[in-house]
């Protein structure tokens, strides 16, 4: 528990930093304060991690992966394709360790349909604005809200804590951010309010790894 104190105190600060340096326009500064939040996360789920535990394994191959997606983002237009794909892989991570932990087929239907549902919207919110991003955001949107599921099938099954829930719902909800920042009206309140959120996501993700 100490460690994951000062492992969140840390990327609270990097977080801080994160979002005065967008404020800012200081584009170096936020390069070195995202690459340092993001490896809290990284490196919260590693301490964790232990060899032959199958859920931690694919959580915290899941939590590389948003990583690398974070820092992809950082690049150009074509950093964003490439950081999208990173972050489907590491939804597909989370999906395998939510299934590690509870087979799908014990995944509660009645918990897939509201997001089904949450999805489309998402989908018809969105779908004039994303040009030739059509095809690989409705993937996306499809995955992450299989993620989400699983993350709300585990937890309410008692098969992982309620960090798993929290973590894929936050991570859903700041996922919103980015895309209203991206597609429909970009301003410094997304980032506010997305990032937070984001990275309060996976740190209760990595909390969910608790060693075999």
């Amino acid at each position: 528990m100490v460690t994951a104190i000062v492992v969140g105190a840390v990327l609270a600060g990097a977080l801080v930093s994160l979002l005065r340096a967008i404020r800012a326009g200081d584009r170096a500064l936020e390069v070195v304060s995202k690459t340092a939040a993001s490896l809290c996360f990284v490196v919260l789920g590693a301490i964790r991690w232990t060899a032959g535990d199958a859920v931690g394994s694919w959580l915290l191959a899941g939590l590389v992966l948003c990583m690398v997606g974070d820092v992809l983002l950082l690049g150009s237009d074509r950093g964003f394709d490439l950081g999208l794909a990173a972050f489907l892989l590491g939804h597909l991570a989370y999906v395998g360790g939510f299934r590690a932990a509870l087979p799908l087929a014990g995944w509660p239907v009645m918990i897939a349909v509201p997001l089904a549902v949450a999805g489309v919207a998402v989908g018809f919110w969105l779908w004039p604005r994303l040009g030739r991003r059509r095809p690989s955001v409705a993937v996306y949107i499809a995955v992450i809200s299989l993620m989400v599921w699983g993350g709300l099938a585990t937890s309410t099954s008692l098969a992982l804590p309620w960090t798993a829930a929290a973590g894929a719902l936050l991570f859903y909800l700041s996922d919103l951010a980015v895309a209203r920042q991206r597609f429909v009206r970009p301003d410094f309140t997304n980032r506010a309010v997305g990032l937070p959120l984001y990275y309060a996501g996976q740190l209760l993700l990595a909390l969910t790894i608790t060693g075999s």
